[in-house]
């Protein structure tokens, strides 16, 4: 067996229709008297509902999150939150609002209540981005893992089919790539196959009836295992490609792994065959690479960057500061090779697995 070393890390998570209901006594377990709730402008409806549930125990409303977290948003959150005394920070939302609760605690150590919308897996990690002229920075550090968890399927409901199908499939790739990380290891290997096969499972659902209670709390419980699984290892090509392009050239994050992650676990397949056997288990395929690209269009998902904004000429750009990095991943990073994956999913040609 191969050697690993695996690191437990403390959270509490509470999964449970109707769990917001809980949001008041979770800070109050904190000790928390000051919360500071965020969300993005869309949700700042959820923001007040749950400040409303907080009563004198919420400072505040800051409903400006907004994707990739500019430093300039992070700047005035960390401002807002010193200004009304906050000692706690209620972010309720997607991978977006998550992160611009990780910008304050990163600035001021403040104890994180996730309160998760979407399926992008954010609030399990201690995983930091933020955005400054044009380059997405991103990082680790062990204060920024949300101490306390609340899944509430019900909050999901009004997530647009479209956006369940991008956010889950991000949520996939968390996993794919944590089966052929460096650090991975046995633990995370097990939840990372079920967090895939959870999401294959509760996708299809949506598409039949968005509605579905049982198919989100599917979709929910694998994006929780799948985030898990992105909090424990390291990252390889998938996300940092992904990081670069959404940073670089603005493009909507979620809708950017679910074009990229076919083409990459591709670019990967004769690397680590054992492991992409065990994806096209889990989503039921006969390839990895196909199976995600089929499932993600017969889902009605974009399968090409030109479709979300990317412009042919930042392909070069993207390979140079994909190459510029130094990170591992099963297989070396190759500059004319890299250039075609670009290529094939800036056009949305299914992913090529090299021989």
């Amino acid at each position: 067996m191969k050697p690993f070393t695996y690191d437990s890390r403390a959270q509490r998570v509470i999964f449970e229709r109707g769990a917001l209901k809980h949001l008041h006594r979770e800070v109050e377990l904190l000790g928390a008297t000051r919360a500071i709730i965020l969300s993005t402008p869309d949700q700042a409806t959820q923001a007040e509902r749950a400040a409303a549930q907080l009563g004198g125990r919420c400072a505040g409303v800051f409903p400006k999150a907004v994707m990739h977290v500019p430093i300039e948003v992070a700047r005035a959150a960390i401002e807002e939150a010193r200004r009304i005394g906050a000692d706690c920070a209620v972010a309720i939302g997607g991978g977006s609002t998550m992160g611009l609760g990780k910008a304050i605690a990163l600035e001021s150590s403040l104890p994180i209540i996730a309160v998760p919308t979407t399926y992008a897996g954010s609030e399990m990690t201690p995983i930091y981005g933020i955005t400054d002229a044009g380059i997405k920075k991103t990082g680790r550090d062990p204060r920024l893992l949300p101490r306390t968890v609340i899944y509430d399927p019900e909050l999901s409901m009004t997530l647009p089919f479209a956006l369940s199908v991008t956010s889950g499939i991000n949520a996939i790739a968390h996993a794919a790539e944590g089966l052929y990380a460096q650090d991975s290891n046995p633990i995370m290997g097990l939840l990372a196959v079920e967090g895939i096969r959870a999401l294959a499972e509760g996708l299809p659902a949506l598409k039949h009836n968005p509605s579905d209670v049982e198919g989100r709390a599917r979709c929910l419980y694998g994006a929780w295992l799948c985030g898990t699984v992105l909090g424990n290892v390291g990252m390889a090509l998938h996300h940092k490609l992904c990081h670069t392009l959404g940073g670089t050239f603005d493009l909507p994050h979620a809708e950017t792994h679910t074009i990229v992650l076919p083409h990459v676990l591709a670019y990967n397949a004769r690397a680590v065959p054992d492991v992409m056997r065990r994806i096209a288990g889990a989503i039921g395929a006969q390839d990895a690479a196909t199976g995600l690209w089929d499932l993600a269009r017969n889902l009605g998902a974009p399968v090409a960057l030109r479709d979300i904004g990317m412009k042919p000429n930042g392909i070069g750009r993207a390979v140079e500061l994909a190459t510029q990095a130094t990170y591992p991943n099963p297989r070396s990073l190759e500059p004319v090779a890299l250039r075609e994956l670009l290529e094939r999913a800036y056009a949305g040609e299914p992913p090529k697995i090299d021989e």
